[in-house]
């Protein structure tokens, strides 16, 4: 009966050490997660950076974009105002 005890206290100590360490590994990864995040996050910005020395370089250079000219209809014709009485005839 004692034998059994002792037998039960010992596999409750493991069971504990066994959730502890899975305690551990969580909080390893979810600190690695965010060391990870943090690392891209600084790659991202160090890449945009270098884009836009890049592209203030090209404009120094005399490569200049046109400029989008603001107020254009894109893919709306303009209709005749005859065309649009026939079109409502139709209907």
């Amino acid at each position: 009966m004692e034998k059994d005890k002792k037998k039960k206290k010992k596999e409750k100590k493991r069971k504990k050490k066994g959730w502890e360490k899975k305690e551990k590994k969580k909080k390893e990864e979810k600190k690695n997660k965010e060391k990870r995040k943090k690392k891209k996050k600084k790659i991202r910005g160090k890449r945009k950076k270098r884009r836009k020395k890049e592209r203030k370089k090209e404009k120094k250079e005399g490569e200049k974009k046109k400029k989008r000219k603001k107020g254009k209809r894109k893919g709306k014709k303009r209709r005749k105002k005859g065309e649009k009485n026939e079109e409502e005839n139709g209907k």
